[in-house]
């Protein structure tokens, strides 16, 4: 069961908002505080979601996510 940053559940197919500036390892760009990333999805590990930015599919700590 995946935890937003609030004590959340996440489901797949959600909305999150992204809470920090993050840099993206092998991206040029920087992911930053409000976001919103729709369409989520749930990996393996708890602390992990996948998620499309553009054309590239990344993996993102939900300890920097809340849901919408």
């Amino acid at each position: 069961m995946a935890i937003d940053s609030n004590g959340n559940e996440l489901n797949d197919g959600d909305t999150v908002m992204v809470i920090k500036d993050l840099k993206v390892k092998g991206m040029s760009t920087t992911l930053k505080r409000g976001s919103q990333i729709k369409g989520i999805r749930l990996t393996g590990n708890d602390g992990q979601i996948e998620c499309r930015i553009g054309k590239s599919t990344i993996v993102l700590k939900t300890e920097f996510m809340k849901k919408v």
